[in-house]
């Protein structure tokens, strides 16, 4: 048998084996909770300085009578 021929029936193998496994995943793999896509202490600064921001422009604005 040449390497080929053994490589491509151990792929053809493999890809089989895992057709057989669908839809069988144990609950322990999959994963629980929220995970967030960045961290509590970036997003506490993106908030802090949006809503700073939006503060100090009210405030600018109502202590310019209304004409910015």
């Amino acid at each position: 048998m040449t390497t080929s021929k053994r490589l491509s029936e151990r792929k053809v193998a493999k890809f089989h084996k895992n057709i057989t496994k669908r839809g069988s995943v144990p609950e322990t793999s999959t994963k629980k909770g929220y995970d967030y896509p960045v961290g509590p202490i970036l997003l506490g600064f993106f908030v802090f300085v949006v809503i700073g921001s939006s503060l100090f422009q009210i405030i600018r604005t109502a202590s310019s009578g209304g004409m910015a």
